[in-house]
């Protein structure tokens, strides 16, 4: 059985908008700003941005960094009653990850309509997997949305 933890409007701000100040340090280092955050039992146990032009590798997405995080600071790889908040809607890879490590829930911030894969390009929650997080978009959107657009206006003038 699941653990669930209720969040109120105060505490769903909080944590995201930890995981958007992460988002903030990938913007400042060029790299597509998202962050994450991971929640266990009220405490943040791990924080991460994306990293993949810095480090120079395809599997340093923030939700993916913050996921390796918390298993070494939990000491396991079943993060089942974790929440990850996020600010951009995982892609496929993120998604799987959340699968995988059992995340009990995923808030996410804007939605990703090219890559998001819990609803926004497709649904991995409409597969017969052994779990499935619950999810939950839509936290703090417009401040994640703006983001990601100012982002992506810098890089077009710079180019």
């Amino acid at each position: 059985m699941r653990e669930f933890r209720e969040y109120g409007e105060k505490e769903l701000s909080f944590y995201m908008g930890e995981a958007y100040r992460e988002a903030e340090i990938a913007f400042g280092l060029g790299e597509v700003p998202v962050g994450a955050v991971i929640v266990w039992d009220g405490e943040i146990v791990a924080r991460a941005h994306n990293m993949r032009e810095t480090g120079k590798n395809a599997l340093c997405h923030a939700e993916l960094s913050a996921i390796d995080e918390a298993c070494r600071q939990l000491n396991g790889w079943r993060l089942h009653k974790a929440d990850l908040f996020v600010t951009l809607e995982p892609c496929i890879m993120c998604a799987g990850a959340c699968i995988n490590a059992r995340i009990n829930r995923v808030y996410y911030g804007a939605p990703d309509k090219r890559y998001g894969c819990f609803g926004g390009f497709t649904d991995l929650r409409e597969k017969e997997f052994n779990h499935l997080p619950l999810v939950y978009g839509g936290i703090m959107e417009e401040e994640c949305a703006k983001l990601m657009k100012r982002f992506f206006e810098k890089l077009r003038i710079k180019n």
